[in-house]
């Protein structure tokens, strides 16, 4: 077995890891880089050339990045299954027509705005529509727990990772010479006792582990909290007549704010002031998230579902269809409160409700997710004083609240726990965090004093697991 290191090292974008076995090529996520424009442009145009003779995919989840980069991988001509659960299927397909349909806008808005001007970002998409919907064709879903081959010798088997809907950890079974070696990928590790979804299942043993860490160093103040912080962040902003903006990821974390909206606005602990949710994408992904209500926890059934009542939706809460309605915004008078992606601030609606919201110290701008290094989201947790959107600078004087209680990924406290509950483990591998989470993350294990190899890979590193052995961490 060898393991090639392709993304999501010493960073949380990109994630690709390729798994050599028994004569196969396995690509474990085809994540799209994000970050600075035109050095993640490079990275996602110029695919590593190992990814050029890839036999079969496996996707632990539908972010884009982890699956962004899918339609350049079959734009490059694989033509091979793509295999994922059912609810992953389902959301997949959304994510990628979205960001193809993204690109191609951006693509012709920039043209349009700096047709005199050197472009300051690239006018070419990275696919387009058509590469999205091919690459959808070869999606494959499989459910939880059932295991399914892969190829001859090895199959692979999806438990719930609680991180979003329809995400897994992969377990690959490979037999070799009539061994049994089983390599595990965690994908992104959800929370436990997160809202809506179930808790992360860690497998009962597993030989080697290739483990995220994005917040490898870091805990998480309790959900409940969050409830309680978006409560007071309305009231507060309600008071000076502004507006609350919300990036917010379309998958899952959009939800996840409608969810808890509508307990407070269920429990008459906020006024009842407009919502709009100015996302196409997250109005589909709403609904297919009642689609699948058997992936959700014992407190949504208990709170919402044993009454018949759709968690995602409540008198006060609208999803805009057209682009009139989001621009109809602009010019709302009075609070409101409006969801758009994404969640990083680097696509899609959301800029163009900063660039209307920004300068105004009424409002609030709410930052509810992670925030990759070099994004617009970035230098708005750091309260710049004058960031870029659209190529144009603007001050920043609205309000700057952050809530990473609602962070969808498990903190150091719930992967340490993940990671010590597997039998037999010799080789942990960690990826996907930021060196210094990574390095957390690696010191917190040493700690616990088991006989594990301890691996950091940087990007295009080639492991042989069994070519390395514990040295005593």
């Amino acid at each position: 077995m060898k393991i090639h290191f392709l993304g999501a090292n010493h960073n949380v974008t990109g994630s690709k890891h390729l798994i050599e076995i028994n004569g196969h090529r396995i690509l474990l996520d085809c994540g799209m880089f994000q970050g600075k424009r035109k050095e993640s442009y490079e990275l996602n145009k110029n695919f590593p050339a190992a990814l050029h003779d890839v036999d079969a995919v496996i996707l632990s989840h539908a972010h884009i990045d982890h699956s962004g980069s899918l339609p350049i991988l079959v734009k490059n001509g694989y033509s091979g299954p793509i295999h994922c659960t059912i609810p992953s299927k389902d959301v997949v397909k959304l994510m990628l027509l979205d960001a193809a349909h993204i690109q191609e806008m951006d693509a012709e808005y920039v043209a349009k705005k700096e047709k005199e001007m050197s472009p300051t970002i690239p006018i070419a998409p990275l696919y387009t529509i058509e590469d999205a919907e091919k690459t959808n064709s070869l999606l494959a879903g499989h459910e939880y727990h059932i295991p399914f081959e892969v190829f001859p010798g090895i199959t692979c088997t999806f438990l719930d990772a609680g991180h979003i809907l329809g995400s897994s950890v992969v377990i690959l079974d490979c037999e070799e010479g009539g061994n049994t070696k089983r390599l595990t990928f965690s994908g992104d590790i959800g929370r436990k006792g997160k809202i809506i979804l179930r808790d992360p299942e860690p497998p009962k043993w597993s030989n080697y582990l290739i483990t995220e860490s994005t917040y490898g160093a870091r805990t998480h103040p309790p959900f409940a909290l969050m409830r309680t912080e978006l409560e007071r962040i309305i009231n507060e902003t309600v008071k000076r007549g502004g507006k609350i903006i919300i990036p917010s990821f379309a998958l899952e974390r959009a939800q996840e704010i409608i969810y808890d909206l509508h307990v407070l606005y269920k429990q008459d602990r906020v006024p009842a002031i407009p919502v709009y949710v100015d996302s196409p994408l997250a109005a589909e992904l709403t609904n297919i998230f009642a689609e699948h209500p058997d992936v959700f926890d014992e407190n949504t059934r208990t709170e919402f579902l044993e009454d018949n009542v759709n968690p995602f939706s409540f008198s006060n809460l609208k999803f805009t269809k057209s682009v009139d309605e989001s621009k109809a915004l602009n010019s709302h008078q009075g609070p409101c409160i409006i969801i758009s992606a994404s969640g990083m601030c680097e696509f899609g609606r959301i800029r163009h409700h900063l660039v209307n919201n920004i300068e105004d110290p009424q409002n609030t701008i709410l930052i509810v997710g992670y925030q990759a290094e070099y994004t617009l989201g970035k230098r708005i947790v750091e309260r710049r004083p004058f960031v870029k959107i659209l190529g144009q600078m603007y001050k920043l004087r609205a309000k700057v609240e952050v809530l990473n209680g609602y962070s969808g990924h498990g903190d150091t406290n719930d992967l340490v726990e993940f990671i010590c509950s597997i039998d037999k483990l010799s080789h942990v591998f960690i990826v996907h965090g930021e060196t210094s989470q990574s390095d957390g993350l690696a010191s917190r294990l040493r700690k616990t004093h088991r006989k594990w190899t301890l691996e950091i890979p940087e990007m295009g590193d080639v492991i042989d697991p069994e070519e390395i052995t514990y040295e005593g961490h």
